[in-house]
């Protein structure tokens, strides 16, 4: 196996599983190595179950309560507790607010958020208004009032949020940010990435992802399908901006010396759910009928204060292999890197005005946390970024310090949902961004990406 597909597999999204990762891996970035985290969940079904399986291998943090309203998840999160050999935890789930009991334990440090899109920033202002260490699931919020809601929240009350934006720590990713830092493409100037996933018939069972031929959602549908498909009949909007957009916002300090500006956004016909209902369902199913309001291709465009522009691409409902189409292109050189795709072309470096395979540059580059512990980490979850996001919650939360990808962070990146379904409404006319950080995005320095131990 050449070294290109050893660096893939060890980034692979797809069949990277849960598997039993040596202690050693976990709590080691801390000086303070007694210290425990006592963490309450919020929401196991598949993305929190992904979350506790990883917590549960970590020698410094105690699961103290668990909160879900579907009691087969209850279940099956009260199997794996048992099952790694802890103490079984609080458990609450009677009604939607029972999470609330939840945030009055004092025996809970941190919460970690997996719910529905809808109940992410009521359940995160509450975490922090209990004075509880906050991770959130993405998109962190639906709308510019919610996003507001969690910055004037942590600032009222000083209690920190990271937005758990796991594709930040791809090993793709990380080294193309080493590369930006150490100036390989010259000063930025154009980004692109998205979410390209064809969602239309995944269905979930037992912890498992299976692609199969269903078209049923809502309260016929299975995990997500349950909830995630209504926002594709109600909302013509990017729904889920953050899995691209938030390495390259860091790759371009935004909110940290730079920040958004205005967006553009349009949207292509709605068509593509309709015909797979048809195809797959036949054209007299009850579903067949329904006026699907979510552009099968959205495309919005980014301009930052520093004068970079950026397009985001969201594109779920259509026969797409997965992609987040990376392109980072500086003065001096640009790269296009995905599992698809892994080359680079720098000016006065690589030959003629040809590409080059990143075989060697990423090699060069890598990441000091992916070559320090990334062979542990890779069956952690998503090739190995679920230990690293979830590592880094955890270490920053033992000392009660900002996030890498913070409350700020969580506003910027989810406003493109509100702001691109007012653009396409207004035929692609531009949205202003908020400036979540008030003014100080000016004097913000950028968080140490390639220093910092986690």
């Amino acid at each position: 196996m050449n070294e290109r597909r050893n660096f893939l597999k060890k980034t692979a999204i797809a069949g990277a599983g849960i598997a039993v990762v040596p202690s050693v891996t976990f709590g080691m970035n801390t000086s303070k190595k007694s210290d425990l985290v006592r963490v309450g969940i919020i929401g196991v079904g598949l993305r929190g179950t992904n979350h506790l399986n990883n917590l549960l291998r970590r020698d410094d943090v105690v699961v103290t309560a668990i909160c879900d309203v579907d009691s087969n998840r209850i279940d099956l999160a009260l199997e794996a507790i048992a099952k790694a050999g802890k103490k079984k935890p609080k458990v609450f789930g009677k009604n939607d607010k029972d999470y609330l009991n939840l945030l009055e334990l004092v025996d809970v440090d941190a919460v970690v958020i997996s719910t529905p899109w809808l109940w992410h920033t009521r359940m995160a202002v509450d975490s922090m208004r209990a004075g509880k260490y906050t991770g959130l699931e993405v998109s962190a919020a639906n709308t510019l009032e919610e996003c507001w809601d969690l910055v004037n929240t942590h600032e009222e009350t000083g209690s920190h949020l990271m937005i758990l934006e796991n594709v930040n720590y791809r090993r793709d990713v990380l080294a193309v940010l080493n590369m930006v830092k150490q100036n390989v493409f010259g000063e930025l100037l154009h980004f692109t990435c998205g979410y390209q996933h064809d969602l239309r018939g995944v269905k979930f069972n037992d912890g498992k992802t299976a692609y199969g031929k269903g078209v049923e959602f809502g309260d016929k549908g299975i995990s997500e399908s349950a909830w995630r498909t209504q926002h594709s009949l109600l909302r013509n909007a990017d729904v889920y901006p953050t899995h691209g957009l938030g390495p390259v916002a860091v790759m371009a300090d935004v909110n940290r010396g730079n920040r958004f500006v205005s967006l553009t956004s349009h949207a292509t016909k709605a068509i593509g759910l309709n015909k797979y209902i048809v195809d797959n369902g036949g054209e007299n199913h009850p579903n067949a009928k329904l006026k699907w309001k979510q552009g099968d291709i959205i495309t919005s465009t980014i301009e930052t204060s520093n004068g970079e522009t950026i397009i985001v691409t969201h594109n779920v409902n259509t026969p797409h292999p997965y992609s987040l189409g990376f392109k980072v292109q500086g003065v001096q050189g640009l790269t296009d890197f995905d599992y698809h795709t892994q080359r680079i072309h720098v000016e006065g470096t690589t030959k003629g005005h040809g590409w080059e395979d990143m075989d060697a540059w990423f090699e060069k580059y890598d990441h000091p946390l992916w070559k320090k512990f990334g062979e542990g980490a890779t069956e952690a979850g998503h090739g190995g970024i679920d230990f690293f996001v979830m590592n880094a919650f955890i270490e920053s939360a033992k000392e009660n310090v900002a996030p890498p990808m913070d409350a700020y962070d969580a506003a910027a990146w989810s406003a493109v949902t509100p702001l691109s379904e007012v653009s396409i409404e207004n035929n692609g006319e531009p949205q202003d961004f908020p400036d979540f950080t008030r003014g100080n995005w000016i004097k913000r320095k950028p968080y140490n990406w390639m220093k910092n131990t986690y």
